[in-house]
């Protein structure tokens, strides 16, 4: 039988309690929902300044300005949690307020008005990495080609910098490093490139690339510079290469014979120089004493002709004559008989003589050879007789 079924003189089971009659005003009974909604209505509306009247139409009002309401404050809250934000132990946060740099938050819980503030959140601790030079060719000193690869590790020093002064710093970077590592490698030979000089090399490089990273202000700092053992080339660029390698060869090889040669020439020259030098001197000595010998023998015999000119005049004629005839071949003899001189030629008388002299000699040379053929011919003609005769015997 059904706990509700008539007649059943409220004896059966009730679910309320109620027996079979069902009183919604009592306070034994079941709740009514309609009133525990009409409650709640009411409340709310008195929350945000609505009416409290049970008519139909003024609750409908109240229950819609409830929901607003509702939504209001539930928008308020989704703004002020979502504008919470946290930063760890090795991150910065740089604010933009309207896109203008408002200022570096630090680790920690922080909030920004969304839509206000823009906050971007770098790592700043962790440190980076970049290679240069793998698979590049780069030229030397010494004009060698040679692949360097380098390894860079850098951070972030400057939030600000980093994030607003250039568009792409890590691209900047790059380029940097390319430009500080060729510059190093261009003033060092191969030796060093390959060897020893790898050191020195990435002290400069890491140096000239801090350089530029503060010039362009990128924001970013060298932690350090480690340059790899490097490789010749191969292929093409090794042809080219050994190509360099004897064009420099051949040019060592001519600098060597023009510094012996120079330095075979310089001092000939020089010391060709000094004699002429020295001789130049030695003959300005001789011709300025000579002649102020000269002039004071002038001055002597100025003074002995004074006393006695016509002795002086004879004399000066004598010497005159005597210094003219010694330079000469001819003889002038004076002879007593006529008063005339008789002149004898012995230049020419010596030419004679040399020529006389060299017929003799060619003449006797012919005839010694003309000795020696008949001498000769008649050893020829007594050796045929003789070999006739061993014949005929």
């Amino acid at each position: 039988m059904a706990w509700n079924e008539p007649g059943d003189n409220n004896n059966s089971q009730d679910p309320w309690g109620n027996g079979g009659n069902r009183r919604p005003n009592n306070n034994d009974g079941p709740p009514n929902l309609d009133e525990a909604l009409r409650k709640m209505q009411e409340k709310i509306n008195r929350f945000f300044g609505g009416s409290g009247g049970s008519s139909g139409g003024s609750t409908g009002g109240g229950f819609s300005g409830a929901i607003v309401g509702v939504v209001l404050l539930v928008i308020v809250g989704i703004y002020v949690v979502a504008g919470f934000y946290t930063v760890s132990a090795k991150e910065q946060a740089v604010v933009l307020r309207f896109g203008k740099f408002e200022s570096i938050e630090g680790p920690g819980l922080h909030w920004r008005p969304l839509i206000i503030d823009e906050v971007k959140i770098v790592d700043v601790k962790s440190v980076r990495t970049y290679q240069v030079g793998s698979g590049e060719l780069m030229l030397t000193q010494d004009e060698s080609i040679v692949e360097l690869p380098v390894t860079i590790q850098y951070r972030i020093n400057n939030l600000q910098d980093y994030w607003l002064s250039i568009s792409e710093p890590d691209i900047t970077l790059q380029h940097s490093a390319e430009s500080a590592l060729r510059h190093a490698l261009g003033s060092t030979n191969i030796n060093d490139a390959l060897s020893g000089g790898r050191q020195k090399m990435a002290d400069e490089v890491s140096s000239r690339l801090q350089q530029y990273l503060e010039k362009y202000k990128t924001g970013l700092k060298v932690e350090s510079v480690d340059i790899q053992e490097g490789k010749l080339p191969s292929g093409a660029a090794q042809e080219a290469f050994d190509e360099v390698i004897r064009a420099k060869e051949q040019f060592a090889q001519l600098q060597n014979e023009a510094t012996q040669y120079e330095n075979k020439v310089i001092p000939e020259a020089r010391g060709q120089a000094k004699k002429i030098e020295a001789g130049a001197k030695g003959y300005q000595a001789q011709v300025v004493t000579a002649a102020q010998g000269e002039a004071v023998r002038f001055e002597k015999l100025l003074i002995e002709y004074e006393r006695a000119p016509k002795v002086v005049r004879e004399r000066l004629y004598i010497d005159a004559v005597q210094a003219v005839l010694a330079n000469t071949p001819k003889v002038l003899m004076d002879v007593e008989q006529n008063n005339s001189l008789m002149y004898l030629p012995l230049d020419k008388m010596m030419q004679t003589s040399s020529k006389s002299l060299t017929i003799t000699d060619s003449v006797n040379e012919t005839k010694e050879s003309s000795v020696s053929r008949s001498n000769t011919n008649r050893s020829r003609s007594e050796q045929a007789p003789s070999r006739q005769s061993r014949g005929d015997n």
